[in-house]
């Protein structure tokens, strides 16, 4: 799967991007542009399908969903970097995803978090199978979609400041403004907020090594209880 996104984005290229990739983006007919949305639809609910039927309970579901997820994002640039030599460095900036904005950022930060979704799907597949079925406490949920969200606040960040400047939110709900379109296809990225976007890794963090404290509080209370029911 991304060696597939890797193939349609170096044929995109090919045909929009032929001196190589750079921005400002190409203005794309509508027609590809639903395509490509519906695409990256599509890819979420094949890398969904696969956490689904190999995952035994929800939260290991949720857990082989997000390793795909990740898997499939590095691998990613590592075929776009075996076959075009691109990125050209961690730093290059790319165009991450389009849903439900354009979200853009330097190529090491999306692999920052796909390392960190490796690490946490890793702690939850292997305590499933220490201890059988795992859940994640209410807290624990609420740190990690928390910590999701100021990561996709940093990626979308740059662009949304870039496209409010300009224009305010009611004028952009209205898509029939061509002004909007002509002003957002010039769009050019300018700083990456690394704030925020250590804020969000930072709760995620935070989630993990709580679940890895509670998971070794439990598991010394379970030996201590075994030996103290041993020695009655």
């Amino acid at each position: 799967m991304g060696f597939l996104e890797s193939a349609v984005v170096i044929y995109m290229r090919e045909i929009y991007y032929p001196a190589g990739f750079d921005f400002p983006l190409v203005l794309m007919s509508s027609k590809l542009v639903v395509t490509e949305l519906l695409r990256e639809a599509a890819t979420l609910l094949m890398l969904l399908s696969i956490g689904i039927l190999t995952g035994k309970s929800k939260t290991e579901k949720f857990a082989y969903f997000i390793y795909t997820f990740a898997i499939w994002d590095i691998f990613y640039y590592v075929f776009l970097k075996a076959i075009l030599c691109w990125p050209e460095s961690w730093l290059t900036w790319d165009v991450l995803f389009l849903l439900p904005t354009v979200w853009t950022g330097p190529v090491i930060a999306p692999v920052i978090v796909s390392l960190t979704m490796i690490l946490l799907s890793m702690y939850i597949v292997f305590a499933n199978h220490k201890h059988n079925d795992v859940l994640l406490s209410k807290r624990e949920w609420v740190l990690l979609i928390l910590g999701a969200l100021v990561i996709i606040l940093s990626f979308t960040w740059d662009y949304c400041t870039y496209i409010l400047n300009e224009y305010s939110i009611n004028e952009l709900f209205s898509l029939q403004n061509k002004n909007i379109f002509a002003y957002a296809i010039k769009y050019v990225p300018v700083s990456f907020p690394w704030g925020i976007f250590t804020i969000g890794e930072g709760i995620i963090l935070g989630a993990i090594i709580n679940m890895l404290i509670l998971a070794n509080n439990k598991y010394h209370n379970r030996h201590l209880s075994s030996k103290q029911n041993q020695n009655k």
